[in-house]
């Protein structure tokens, strides 16, 4: 038997981090929004006549051999991949990864790959999942690898796809489908690799102890973060593209003030070529600190901006907005 899955990236346009469960609490009103990406995490599995379970990444050349699940629990290569298959009571079979987005790369890689793997399992064992029970799954499990609490934003562009906001409050999440021209938002859209890796459960995790420990600062910036997620949707949907940009580059600004890590010399040379070659605004993806970075402009200034990017030493990175998420086979 062969099964294989696929789940879409995304690029997170505002409102990161505050979905983090509990900060999205104490500021009532707390979305973000993001867009699914083209750039895909892709998951394998394959039976085996020996009894064995393996795993394998062709991203990192890495691979785990098991001769019983029950041994996965506590292997710590490949660490998300073996707990999900230790979670799935992974039997006679063989596990096998990719991911088109660069490794640390911001743009939610590990939770596309985590939903594309927990897809290929609940199929490979027959079992119905509703999505946000599969999600859950997901996020948990990660949570169980990198050991520090997870966003709640990344697995849903990997399971339903589209531009959507994800509405955080008391009474649950709420995940509504935005109508955006997506078009006009990816010929507005360079998206690049810095070529810095960045560590997002450490940095968030830092973010989130000061928050908890009363930080009136950080406080401060996550209240000016959902407020721009807030205008940033309303621009969105109106198509009000000036309104977009000029979102984007508050973000940016407010994320920046959150922790001295989020920025680096090298975003800042990236940033400051782009808006010499007629970039708007711009930002990191996920936590910052390294990774991708978007940079959002008139359409007629994108080939300016992606040659102002790529002379700066920035990998480009093609993609389309993704319409549909998780897909089998």
């Amino acid at each position: 038997m062969r099964i294989e899955t696929s789940a879409p990236t995304r690029i997170d346009l505002a409102g990161g981090t505050i979905d983090i469960w509990p900060l999205y609490l104490f500021h009532p009103g707390a979305q973000t929004l993001n867009a699914a990406i083209s750039l895909r995490a892709r998951a394998r599995l394959e039976s085996r006549d020996d009894g064995r379970i393996v795993i394998q990444s062709e991203d990192t050349g890495a691979t785990v051999d098991a001769a019983d699940w029950q041994e996965l629990r506590d292997r710590t290569e490949l660490r998300l991949l073996s707990l999900l298959a230790h979670f799935f009571e992974a039997r006679n079979l063989t596990l096998t990864t990719s991911c088109e987005s660069p490794a640390g790369a911001g743009i939610a890689g590990s939770s596309a790959l985590n939903v594309a793997v927990c897809g290929a399992f609940a199929q490979w064992n027959r079992e119905h999942f509703e999505p946000e029970a599969l999600l859950q799954v997901a996020m948990n499990v990660e949570a169980q690898a990198i050991r520090v609490p997870t966003g709640l934003q990344d697995y849903r562009p990997a399971l339903y796809g589209g531009v959507a906001a994800l509405e955080l409050d008391v009474d649950g999440v709420r995940r509504i489908p935005l109508s955006v021209d997506a078009g006009e938002l990816e010929q507005r859209l360079v998206l690049c690799y810095t070529g810095e890796p960045r560590n997002s459960g450490t940095n968030n995790w830092e973010i989130l102890k000061k928050h908890l420990d009363g930080d009136r600062h950080v406080f401060d910036c996550f209240e000016r973060i959902r407020d721009t997620a807030a205008g940033m949707r309303a621009a969105l949907v109106k198509g009000d593209w000036e309104a977009v940009g000029a979102a984007i580059a508050e973000e940016w600004t407010n994320r920046k003030r959150l922790a001295p890590g989020v920025t680096t010399p090298a975003i800042d040379d990236l940033i400051a070529r782009a808006t010499a070659a007629g970039a708007t605004a711009a930002k990191v993806c996920g936590a910052g600190g390294g990774g991708c970075l978007f940079c959002y402009g008139p359409p007629d200034r994108r080939e300016a901006i992606r040659a102002a990017l790529a002379a700066g030493g920035a990998r480009l990175l093609d993609f389309r907005i993704e319409r549909h998420g998780l897909a089998r086979g």
